[in-house]
């Protein structure tokens, strides 16, 4: 297969560190941005193991034209001590998916899964602010969204998952980053809610039992979702039919890319844009 890209002595190197790594996408959404945007610059995988991850990262931050990577499990929390610093979702979520070298060649980590997704919420017409939203799910991805919603002003947030305690230990985190927002242990019943958010993988498979009863949906209700693969997982079929307002997972990817993009120094518009 011919390459696209073109690779020379003065190629930028970006990296995705993972393990295993045969499933990451992120080499394959950067480089055709790379080369749409006439950037210099490259991203290839990078398996490093568990055991290998701190040489990992000293071997590459002595490499002046390594600049940053993606960083996917099981590296999200290990990678943490090994940064200089971390931005503040970063620290609230506990956890790092993305992280650049800085001119020093101080290593700088951030997380944006929570915001992303919030992005990808305005930019489709959506506001949080002031909304009363139930988020079902308490896993990686909801500390985040949970975090970011927390962040971005909504007048309530409820917090549903089928293990009592994690909903409760997240509800207690982002109570304490955030004490002028309302947080409560929920269940997963919509009603009284704005938006309702599936953050759990409850719809990558037809057959999934369904994360909220879709007969308590309100046609006046969101349904947002962060699966993206399928498109329109169960639930987001059950809340079109009851005519509620809908959000596809995509979205979030698409604004995360944009964010760690630009911390590796690019201001690219999100992908599938007209931009």
């Amino acid at each position: 297969m011919q390459a696209t890209l073109t690779i020379s002595g003065k190629t930028r190197v970006f990296g995705c560190i993972a393990d295993p790594i045969g499933h990451v996408r992120a080499p394959s959404v950067f480089n055709p941005l790379f080369e749409k945007h006439g950037v210099d610059a490259v991203m290839v995988p990078l398996h490093i193991p568990p055991a290998g991850l701190e040489a990992a990262i000293a071997g590459l931050r002595a490499m002046p034209n390594f600049k940053g990577m993606a960083v996917t499990l099981p590296h999200k929390l290990p990678i943490m001590p090994l940064c200089d610093e971390i931005g503040r979702q970063g620290q609230f979520v506990g956890a790092v998916n993305f992280a650049a070298f800085d001119d020093d060649r101080r290593l700088i980590g951030d997380n944006c899964d929570g915001t992303g997704f919030v992005n990808g919420m305005l930019a489709a017409g959506f506001p949080v602010k002031d909304k009363q939203v139930l988020m079902v799910g308490s896993g990686g991805a909801a500390r985040a969204i949970a975090f970011s919603l927390a962040d971005s002003g909504v007048a309530r947030l409820g917090i549903a998952n089928r293990t009592r305690e994690k909903a409760e230990e997240l509800t207690a985190a982002v109570s304490a980053g955030y004490p002028g927002v309302p947080v409560e242990v929920s269940e997963a019943d919509p009603r009284g809610f704005d938006i309702v958010v599936n953050t759990t993988s409850l719809g990558l498979r037809e057959d999934d039992a369904l994360p909220v009863d879709p007969d308590l949906l309100d046609p006046s209700q969101l349904m947002a979702e962060i699966i993206m693969n399928p498109v329109d997982t169960p639930i987001l079929k059950a809340a079109k039919a009851k005519g509620c307002r809908i959000h596809y997972g995509r979205p979030m990817f698409d604004h995360q890319v944009t964010i760690i993009a630009k911390m590796f120094g690019y201001d690219f518009p999100v992908p599938g844009s007209d931009a």
